[in-house]
């Protein structure tokens, strides 16, 4: 679901008027609603604000015929917006606002065409939403229909941002009137085309398609796996088959999936894991999707509608099952296309060894019922204050959530498993396994998907048992669920993403599809195995290799020489080695570590004050950092181990950061994550590490590549007090002599670079 954030931003897009014609600030309307929701509105208000912006006088901010077309529909004068829309047509794009144009064309005209007295809104819109969305595709349609499921949703949450936002002013400015217009048109129009719209696109999917929601796939092992499946009624022969394998069940959005699926002119199918849905199993997340997979795949391969094909899809979760799919790769399976795919025991629920707290409430999601418990893990407020309470409290991290107040078992379960040991390495392909994976495989992530750490070992390990695999990778400037999302969010964490970043994720995979399935070309975007967006370039670039991504790497030192508070990160090894001292008292709550996660992205105002922070000279030409940073640290502690941060900036001449890169992990697994290898203390230990995420950057003349080092200490993942025992059962107790690291002058970072260059 896209976020509030994103639908504002989308809204913006949509009102704005031409470049150069913004002296919005200057004029005002009045405004004076108390209202902080779409509950307490009124609505009439809003119309006499739209009202006022259309009667402004000549030669004040001129509107577009766009924004006019919304402040008359706003204002209740159908006529006039029905005029407007009239003559443009719904366009088939993975842009939620063209949905939504559309979408509001058809309100707009059923509005006038219902004005006269007894003719029937609901029949009026019915017929307008089969003139217009019934024009597009089957693929343009479900564009329109993905938009639609969610409507009401994101509608009220828009409008109730937007509210709080404005809340009691006086006068509000022609932007905010005119985006207040259009949220609350669409609120309302949302509402009120409700039957008449869910109606029409089940009449829809009816005429082009042959619909089973209630498929029951029984597997070899005596387990039960619900299935939705959408085929084209026009097919005259088997197809081969798309299929997304889920634990988030959701039948409306299954049935969305599939059809997305079968209108690109494929079997569409969508089996949900062991115990959901109709299935009668118990719930058992990662464990036996390699499994469940094998036997998805064996019962299409029998059916009628098949020819015998199969192509496996999907984000996250959805990736990891497709992985999982190829441990006993069957012989129906022809190819994978994961998204941001996760890899449980690396990535989640612990990174590097780490036990994180990003998915603590993922277990209650998904197996708290036979669908999904929203209501839990949609309680943001609840685990920000679990974080801070746990790490106040002192507890083991085995005693997490007993002071939420509620039994984890899976927790419990995988806490059991410190290192990347038999358990996880049974759930995906492991060593030899990626030796025998001959199927082509395209990989989808982003600079900022928390899962890249997962998705990438994927390709690495595919690439390393099998040099010569059939293996593509599209990266770019985008988050978790952006690298899913059919149309990127246009602002990330404060980073506006070059135009170039724009792809459709849906229409990639569908297009790769093609090019396996039914011979067509390979899609353009991919001219290379590794295909990668430079931010700040508005480019892409096509490399035959991670490494390929650069022309060379950079090493800098870091040195215990200062200016202005910071180390100087110095391309010259210090002639003499020196030390840097650190102290850690993991019993002093009211401090924390420095932070790494690239929130926001663009930070205007960065607070550089935590940690150990090594900054180089200004670069003297612009430079493009392309790939994974690495580096060795050398450090000698008091202790038996000890959790580490290393984090990459660049700080650029105006004084602001952008987040480029960031590694986390446990000082005892850096060289192998599945044996743990102590430290001695009081010895200089060595520490490499490379497991950071890929990032491709243009910095400009002026900017400084900045590194910030510092020991791991907040409510945001487990403490590592240095025992050398189970960190889990580690505690405050064990907090009685402070953590003291020395860190070594020779340790030093490696850093993928580039000559700016011009062109692809």
């Amino acid at each position: 679901m896209a976020s509030t954030k994103t639908i504002l931003i989308l809204a913006a897009l949509f009102c704005a008027a031409p470049t150069g014609a913004r002296p919005a600030d200057a004029q005002q309307v009045p405004y004076g609603l108390a209202a902080r929701d779409a509950a307490s509105l009124d609505g009439s208000r809003v119309a006499e604000i739209a009202r006022r912006v259309l009667d402004m006088p000549a030669g004040h901010r001129p509107l577009t015929l766009r924004e006019r077309g919304i402040l008359f529909l706003a204002a209740g004068d159908y006529g006039r917006a029905a005029g407007y829309f009239k003559g443009r047509r719904c366009r088939s794009s993975p842009d939620p606002a063209e949905a939504r144009r559309c979408f509001l064309g058809a309100y707009a005209l059923a509005r006038q065409a219902s004005l006269p007295q007894g003719r029937s809104f609901d029949t009026a819109l019915g017929e307008q939403l089969a003139r217009r969305i019934g024009s597009l595709d089957g693929v343009g349609e479900e564009q329109v229909f993905a938009w639609l499921r969610t409507r009401d949703a994101l509608a009220g949450n828009e409008l109730d941002s937007l509210l709080g936002r404005l809340a009691g002013a006086d006068r509000i400015n022609v932007d905010d009137a005119i985006a207040l217009a259009y949220a609350t048109t669409t609120f309302e129009a949302s509402r009120a085309a409700k039957q008449a719209t869910d109606t029409f696109i089940a009449r829809e999917r009816a005429r082009r398609y042959r619909i089973e929601e209630s498929i029951l796939i029984h597997t070899p092992q005596g387990a039960s796996l619900a299935a939705t499946l959408v085929r084209p009624r026009n097919a005259t022969s088997p197809l081969p088959t798309a299929m997304l394998f889920t634990i988030y069940a959701d039948q409306a959005r299954n049935l969305e999936i599939a059809a997305t699926a079968a209108a690109h002119g494929y079997a569409g199918i969508v089996v949900n894991a062991r115990g959901k849905l109709q299935s009668p199993d118990t719930i058992r997340p990662y464990e036996v999707e390699t499994d469940d997979t094998v036997a998805a795949i064996g019962w299409v391969s029998r059916q009628r509608w098949s020819d015998e094909r199969v192509g496996m899809y999907g984000g996250s979760y959805s990736g990891f099952a497709a992985w999982a799919a190829t441990k006993h790769l069957p012989r129906a399976l022809k190819t994978i296309v994961p998204y941001a795919a996760a890899i449980p025991g690396q990535g989640l629920p612990m990174e590097n060894n780490v036990f994180l707290n990003a998915n603590y409430g993922w277990p209650f999601y998904v197996a708290d019922n036979r669908t999904l418990d929203r209501k839990t893990y949609n309680d943001p407020e609840r685990w920000s204050a679990l974080n801070d309470r746990w790490y106040q409290s002192g507890r083991r991290y085995r005693d997490i959530d007993k002071v939420d107040g509620t039994p984890n078992p899976w927790l419990q379960r995988w806490l059991q498993h410190p290192s990347y040991d038999a358990y996880w390495q049974a759930m995906v392909p492991y060593g030899e396994d990626f030796a025998k994976i001959d199927i082509p495989v395209l990989t989808i992530s982003g600079y900022y998907d928390d899962g890249q750490i997962s998705a990438l070992r994927y390709l690495k390990q595919h690439y390393l048992y099998r040099p010569k695999a059939d293996h593509y990778l599209v990266i770019g400037p985008y988050d978790h669920f952006g690298s899913q999302k059919p149309f990127k969010d246009p602002e990330l964490r404060g980073y506006a993403i070059d135009p170039a970043a724009q792809f459709d994720t849906i229409g990639l995979t569908f297009a790769w599809f093609d090019h396996v399935f039914r011979g067509k070309a390979l899609p353009a975007l991919l001219k290379d195995r590794i295909n990668y967006e430079v931010m700040g370039a508005n480019l892409w670039r096509h490399a035959p290799s991670l490494d390929a991504m650069s022309q060379s790497s950079r090493m800098l030192y870091l040195t215990n020489v200062r200016k202005g508070g910071r180390y100087r990160l110095s391309p010259v090894r210090p002639g003499q080695r020196g030390a840097i001292p650190e102290t850690v008292d993991f019993a002093d709550r009211t401090t924390t570590g420095a932070g790494y996660y690239p929130y926001p992205i663009v930070n205007r105002h960065p607070d550089l004050s935590t940690g150990l922070v090594f900054e180089t000279e200004p670069f003297d030409h612009a430079t493009e950092i392309s790939g994974a940073f690495s580096g060795v640290l050398r450090a000698r502690i008091n202790k038996r181990d000890f959790d580490f941060l290393v984090a990459l900036y660049e700080l650029r001449p105006d004084g602001s950061t952008f987040a480029l890169s960031y590694y986390l992990g446990r000082a005892s697994y850096v060289r192998d994550i599945t044996r743990r290898e102590l430290l001695t203390p009081g010895a200089v230990s060595v520490l490499p590490f490379d497991r950071t995420r890929v990032v491709s950057r243009k910095l400009a003349a002026g900017s400084r590549l900045v590194i910030v080092v510092d020991v791991l200490r907040n409510g945001f993942h487990q403490i590592n007090y240095g025992t050398g025992g189970d960190v889990g059962d580690e505690s405050i107790a064990d907090a009685r002599e402070p953590l003291r690291v020395e860190w070594q002058t020779d340790s030093f970072v490696r850093i993928p670079v580039t000559a700016v260059r011009a062109g692809p």
